[in-house]
């Protein structure tokens, strides 16, 4: 048996940047097992898997796994396979199409080379005291932002947001790994723990992705879910309307460009993130 598959580079302006993403075509006759040891041999961020293609209704059915566990939602993962099933499957080429995640259909919009997520309504889960964070990183107190919270966010995927106050504390930040994972263990109120920590320099917008994985520290290039997250984020105690881009993967020469588009009005969050996709490879994958 043989799949059908792409790579392509998600949140990248240019190729051999951004975050890798393997998609698997012709995938319903795989077994959760067989997804997860494909995506543990290509060992990228994620891979795709897509179990169904209705081009009539333009919409899609995917499932999503890291190198160690499947996820319920993931952004570069989406939006990678919405452009490859758009601009290199269905033969009409649409603008706008659905995509069918384990948390529910995520609506996806292509403008120029920009393509486009609506995500889900976030969830505001704990609040964490800056002592937590300087348990286990090289952090001192000077470094946090003082007047926002650390918060765990939700949007399918939770990530505790860290606001700190300059570019040379995200870019100089360091972990302790079994005192992190302890801590993630102890206090992430999902099954998926990880940080995401930010700064503004300049007006302009940074962030850094860190998560155990395999019993390593991982940090990832370009990461949708926490993007949709940090904005909800943003829109809660920054401003009611945000357009801007996220830059995150600059320090680990993988510079990812994530644009936000968001609003709240009311308890209603507006919460759109896009990015540029480009194509890489195809080939066949024998399973």
């Amino acid at each position: 048996m043989t799949l059908p598959f792409y790579i392509v580079d998600v949140f990248a302006e240019e190729k051999y940047a951004g975050n890798q993403l393997a998609v698997f075509l012709e995938a319903e006759g795989l077994n959760t097992e067989e997804m997860q040891k494909i995506a543990r041999e290509i060992n990228f961020a994620e891979s795709t898997f897509i179990t169904k293609i209705e081009p009539e209704n333009n919409s899609a059915a995917i499932r999503i796994f890291t190198a160690e566990h499947e996820m319920q939602f993931a952004g570069h993962p989406v939006i990678g396979t919405s452009w490859v099933l758009m601009n290199k499957i269905v033969e009409t080429n649409p603008r706008n199409f659905k995509l069918s995640v384990p948390i529910g259909e995520i609506p996806i919009q292509q403008t120029g080379d920009l393509v486009w997520l609506q995500a889900a309504q976030p969830r505001f889960l704990d609040i964490f005291a800056k002592s937590d964070i300087l348990s286990f990183s090289n952090l001192t107190s000077a470094d946090f932002e003082d007047k926002l919270p650390i918060q765990e966010v939700t949007t399918g995927s939770a990530f505790v947001i860290v606001p700190l106050s300059s570019i040379k504390a995200l870019e100089s930040v360091r972990f302790d790994l079994g005192e992190m994972n302890e801590w993630l263990q102890w206090h992430c109120k999902t099954n998926h723990r990880a940080l995401y920590l930010y700064c503004f320099d300049k007006g302009e917008l940074y962030s850094r992705m860190f998560c155990i994985e395999n019993n390593q520290l991982v940090e990832d290039a370009g990461t949708g879910s926490a993007s949709t997250c940090l904005q909800a984020f943003l829109l809660k105690y920054h401003s009611p309307e945000i357009k801007t881009i996220n830059h995150q993967g600059d320090f680990i020469n993988r510079p990812s460009r994530i644009y936000f588009d968001g609003e709240l009005s009311g308890d209603n969050f507006d919460i759109k993130i896009g990015g540029k996709t480009q194509f890489i490879a195809k080939g066949e994958w024998e399973v």
